[in-house]
């Protein structure tokens, strides 16, 4: 078993783990998953070819889509309160 698979194994165990935490105390470790996954994700790829990378992006969408959704709006938002460019 390669590293990047026994790490991204350990991921979903400890985002599951997170996931059973009341809402207050998800926050930093989510986070810190939150930005751990990009690099999981690419070494999985690497490892394994762009499909493994495209299913374990899938699954990361799946497993984060409100964390995803609430960043994205967050971003679309400030972009809208700077204006258009000059």
């Amino acid at each position: 078993m390669t590293l990047s698979l026994t790490l991204a194994i350990l991921w979903v165990f400890a985002s599951t783990i997170v996931a059973f935490l009341p809402m207050e105390r998800q926050m930093r470790p989510g986070s810190v998953l939150l930005v751990v996954a990009p690099l999981l994700i690419w070494g999985l790829a690497h490892d394994f070819g762009p499909v493994a990378g495209i299913a374990a992006l899938g699954a990361f969408v799946s497993m984060y889509r409100n964390p995803l959704r609430y960043l994205w709006s967050r971003l679309r938002d400030a972009r809208l309160e700077k204006g258009p460019a000059e």
